[in-house]
């Protein structure tokens, strides 16, 4: 595998990266496995993870599966891949990451079993009936973000008390889910006290304005949702909040990987997907009678050089409920 390898597709931003080498034997099943927002160095996480699963599992790949991986930044070209790999005739396609990932592989094909992974409620998209019975041949794991609001906003709280008011990075407010989710979180933040400033970001042109009226309306702490655009320019955001020396928690842990100051998320999913749905639906089982989970297991990280760089203390008990900190 050569990480510099890598197809432009649609002469846009979206790229493929080979992972894999295409199966020699017809007879070998294949896993499409489609992913937006992405980038080389998480996709590289996501592939060992769900590699990992499938192992466990009892797959190989290169042995008894193969695996075409399909990744992008662009949102417009998801159609496009998605059709790719209904072409090569997968026997299930993985969709992982934003909603919109999900209902690019529904449009495509209504037959190809599609195990989802990632934060959008798959019954309120109207891609499954419920989540205990699914009836279509969408499933998987889907840690809604709503319900994770209130923990990142408790965080922030314990890491910096004195901040009355918080500010809230979002994107576009004409979404219905986005919408929800903000709403929720505006719930959670007076459940704790603390004022929100909302701050919607359609463009990355928004995001230097945001942080300025942040900064300008006196708040003391950021948390900044999942959405594409910022994952997708998760550098900018980054060295905005340093910029501006703004204490932030974030909702995918790429960014405290990125020099972010935290981050807590759903851990182990897409292990959990290559570990189980794959594995039954290979086996014969239909998506429409595999429920429909929400994670378990989730995964604070902090990064200690970062909070030094803001000149800020980290709490033991903070410390101690860490799963990974970065010296």
């Amino acid at each position: 595998m050569r990480r510099r390898e890598f197809i432009t597709l649609l002469g846009g931003t979206a790229v493929a990266w080979p992972l894999v080498t295409r199966a020699q034997q017809p007879a070998m099943p294949v896993i499409g496995f489609l992913n937006y927002p992405a980038s080389p160095e998480t996709n590289l996480d996501e592939a060992a993870a769900f590699r990992r699963g499938l192992k466990e599992a009892g797959y190989v790949e290169g042995q008894n599966v193969a695996i075409e991986f399909r990744l992008t930044n662009a949102q417009s070209v998801l159609p496009a891949l998605a059709a790719d790999l209904v072409r090569h005739q997968v026997a299930v396609i993985v969709a992982s990451g934003s909603a919109h990932t999900a209902l690019a592989v529904k449009a495509a094909t209504s037959t190809i079993p599609i195990v989802y992974a990632g934060g959008a409620d798959l019954v309120k998209y109207g891609l499954a009936a419920s989540l205990n019975r699914p009836g279509g041949n969408v499933t998987g794991i889907t840690f809604i973000h709503n319900e994770l609001a209130g923990k990142r906003l408790d965080l922030l709280r314990e890491l910096v008390p004195q901040a009355a008011t918080l500010a809230y990075l979002v994107g576009d407010q004409q979404n219905e889910a986005t919408q929800e989710l903000t709403n929720d979180t505006l719930a959670a933040a007076r459940a704790l006290g603390r004022q929100v400033i909302v701050l919607e970001c359609r463009s990355v042109e928004d995001f230097e304005p945001a942080f300025a009226t942040l900064v300008e309306r006196g708040a003391g702490a950021l948390l900044v949702s999942a959405f594409p655009l910022a994952f997708g320019n998760r550098g900018k955001i980054l060295a905005l909040a340093a910029h501006y020396k703004i204490p932030a928690i974030y909702s995918q842990y790429p960014y405290a990987y990125g020099g972010g100051l935290m981050s807590y998320s759903a851990a182990d999913t897409i292990r959990q997907v290559g570990f189980y749905y794959v594995p039954q639906i290979l086996k014969g089982a239909k998506p429409a009678d595999l429920p429909i989970q929400q994670p378990t297991k989730f995964r604070l990280v902090i990064n200690l050089k970062t909070a030094k760089t803001l000149g800020l203390d980290i709490p033991p008990t903070l410390l101690a409920l860490a799963d990974e900190v970065i010296e």
